[in-house]
């Protein structure tokens, strides 16, 4: 998830230009409305009515035969439910429990915008899950346009992954104009292929999606997991039908204000990361008598910024440029479990063996259309979803300053988002977060202090929106998402309050996971 929220000192050098419309703003839509609202009760009442028929999965989907499949019906615009609709692809896991202890459906989605949920029945398998999959049946399912759920697209997926390709700190004017150009012809490319259909990738939509397909599931309330922007969407789902929750997860929380969505929060997600990436760099060097990388945290990054320039010159195996190291490095900010990989890859790179770099970041022609399309998906839904500033000057002072202080993802950040400033369908304003106090059940925020994709500062907003909401931190840890992980305190709290709906107090914290240890050779994936 590329939008989220800043904590710490460099939230003073975030400047913005959404403040006036003269920044170019443009025009935007009105967020809710009766017509919609009409809609996704009719489509609700529907839904319960047919159910789901599960069956065997697709072989694409690669899921093992206990897994079953199906699919429902939703509109593509909730304001005409009589209109065009769409199927979404839903999986299943059954409850392995006796039935006096199963409780339902929990329904997953893993953030993105543009990530599906399909796998998520394959953690019932999983020990640190097992008493929770003993009462729930795991349910996931990919939103609307993402890979079988009529699937988005916005460019040929071999164009889109091309390599290599440069990744510069402090781009030059002429490489700026270049990357303007590519985001306009982008912007242009999803409106041509997606037409009218386009302007329904929201994440209002994805919210009614979700009481949809709650209703199909047969549950009168939902239970719900959402991580990272799984937790926007699923904010605003309690916002329009808080009498619908039962219990509901937020892992990692995106900064829900509806000034920071969705160019404030990417702004801030580029400060934080570089303060994560000063995590790794000081880990790589306390463990320099392994990788060679350097005795300080600024010696590690001059043995990067040499490999950068390297393969600048000469790309490892014709298709590992600067972006691709970018990319596969920018992996160390959201989980630490990638330290190691990243450090033994460069170590063995600037040694002269390229092959562990190579297997760490080279583009897999196989999964280029999935990229293409989750790409798209997360483009079209943000640029929907929220003004953007119009003018590139806004863009340019803005990344340019942060850039500064945070050179590490600010540029390739802002490349990612720009076709929002060239959008050709009107926006929407973001439906404001809040829920009065008693009309929703306690809700459980899980957060960790040095997460940069959803930095802290946004559970913290999220928490004080929603009433009775409980919030468990994990002390001085980074790694994004982290229910089911490797903290027993963590999964302790989550597995409690998804099993007995109690929360622990208000704000509880977990002390963090072992940092990584350090390994050497060459992993695989």
């Amino acid at each position: 998830m590329r939008a989220a929220a800043l904590y710490g000192i460099l939230g003073s050098l975030v400047l913005t230009g959404l403040t006036t419309p003269a920044d170019g703003v443009g025009h935007t839509l009105p967020p809710e409305g009766r017509a919609e609202a009409r809609g996704v009760a009719l489509a609700a009442e529907r839904a319960a009515a047919r159910g789901i028929s599960f069956g065997a999965c697709p072989a694409g989907e690669q899921l093992p035969e206990s897994i079953r499949c199906g699919t429902v019906s939703v509109p593509l615009d909730y304001a005409r439910p009589n209109g065009k609709h769409i199927r979404l692809t839903v999986s299943r896991s059954t409850a392995k429990g006796t039935p006096d202890r199963r409780q339902g459906s929990l329904v997953y989605n893993p953030g993105g915008p543009g990530s599906s949920g399909m796998w998520f029945p394959l953690l019932a398998g999983l020990a640190q899950w097992h008493a929770t999959a003993q009462a729930y049946d795991f349910v996931g399912y990919a939103p609307r346009g993402v890979a079988r759920s009529a699937p988005l697209s916005c460019m040929d997926p071999k164009r889109f992954a091309k390599a290599p390709t440069l990744a510069p700190k402090h781009p030059s004017a002429a490489y700026k104009k270049k990357r303007v150009a590519q985001a306009r012809a982008y912007a242009r490319s999803c409106a041509r292929k997606a037409g009218s259909d386009l302007q329904h990738f929201t994440s209002l939509n994805n919210a009614r999606d979700l009481d949809v397909l709650r209703a199909a599931l047969g549950e009168k309330r939902l239970s719900y997991m959402g991580a990272s922007y799984g937790t926007y969407f699923g904010a605003l789902y309690a916002t329009l039908f808080p009498g619908h929750v039962r219990r509901m997860v937020f892992d990692s929380v995106v900064d829900p204000r509806t000034s920071q969505v969705w160019y404030r929060n990417n702004l801030d997600q580029s400060a934080a990361f570089e303060t994560r990436w000063g995590d790794w760099r000081r880990w790589a060097a306390r463990h320099d008598d392994v990788y060679h990388l350097g005795r300080t945290a600024r010696q590690v990054l001059a043995s990067y910024d040499t490999a950068r320039a390297r393969l600048a010159r000469r790309p490892a195996g014709g298709t590992v440029g600067p972006g691709q190291l970018q990319s596969a490095f920018l992996k160390m900010g959201y989980a630490d479990s990638f330290w190691a990989r990243g450090a033994n890859a460069l170590s063995a790179y600037l040694r002269g063996d390229d092959e562990p770099l190579r297997v760490l970041a080279a583009p897999d022609p196989a999964a280029a259309q999935a990229e293409e399309n989750s790409n798209a998906v997360y483009t079209s839904v943000e640029c929907n979803d929220a003004p953007w500033p119009r003018s590139w000057a806004v863009w340019n002072r803005d990344n340019t300053r942060l850039a500064r202080h945070a050179p590490f993802e600010t540029w390739d950040n802002a490349w990612m988002n720009l076709p929002c400033a060239f959008w050709q369908v009107r926006r929407q304003k973001p439906l404001p977060i809040r829920v009065a106090k008693g009309a929703l059940p306690p809700t459980l925020l899980l957060a960790a202090e040095r997460d940069a994709a959803t930095p802290y500062r946004g559970a913290l907003e999220l928490q004080r929106r929603l009433p009775g909401s409980a919030l468990v931190t994990e002390r001085g840890a980074g790694t994004h998402g982290i229910a089911g992980g490797p903290n027993t305190c963590v999964n302790r709290h989550t597995e409690r309050y998804l099993l007995t709906g109690a929360v622990p107090g208000r704000r509880t914290f977990c002390a963090a996971r072992p940092e990584p240890q350090p390994t050497t050779g060459t992993t695989r994936t």
